[in-house]
């Protein structure tokens, strides 16, 4: 359960910010983050907006001074974000707003252990909107496809439509 995430977070910060100038691997990172809490089954800090938030907090406060490095780095927490919107975490009140509705954790099951084949037809879903950025973004050119390898850019002549 990865490009479920990838494919639909890299697509909306494109449509939203329309900036051929963000780190799009740093959005992608970001949106696959929470999946570190996977062996633990239930939900932790990073699916909840709590981890979101520090992890904004340290992109900040570590780049400060650097806006161009707080910029890129903001993809992390962006990507954060998205997956908590992808995912359903906003179903679980407990786990989402942690620790403002309690210290204790939420001991539901993680939406992505929990789905069952639904979570192949998302996988699918993702793997089709992964495909579409990468012709979309024509990262099939070798030149194109090494400027977003080394910088994270898709290039500045596409034009969304």
């Amino acid at each position: 359960m990865v490009l479920w995430f990838v494919g639909p977070s890299i697509l909306i910060v494109w449509v939203v910010f329309r900036s051929p100038s963000a780190d799009y691997r740093l959005v992608a990172l970001g949106s696959v983050l929470p999946l570190v809490e996977l062996p633990i089954g239930e939900p932790r800090v990073l699916h909840g907006l709590a981890g979101a938030a520090l992890a904004l907090a340290v992109v900040m406060f570590a780049a400060r001074g650097n806006r161009l490095a707080q910029r890129r780095w903001l993809g992390v927490p962006i990507g954060m974000l998205l997956h908590l919107v992808l995912d359903g975490a906003w179903a679980d009140t407990e786990a989402f707003w942690w620790p403002a509705t309690g210290l204790d954790w939420s001991d539901a099951e993680l939406a992505e252990l929990g789905r069952g084949a639904l979570d192949l037809v998302l996988e699918l879903i993702g793997l089709a909107t992964c495909w579409w950025l990468y012709r979309r973004f024509r990262l099939d050119e070798p030149a194109r496809r090494a400027e977003f390898v080394r910088t994270g850019r898709v290039g500045r002549d596409i034009v969304p439509g």
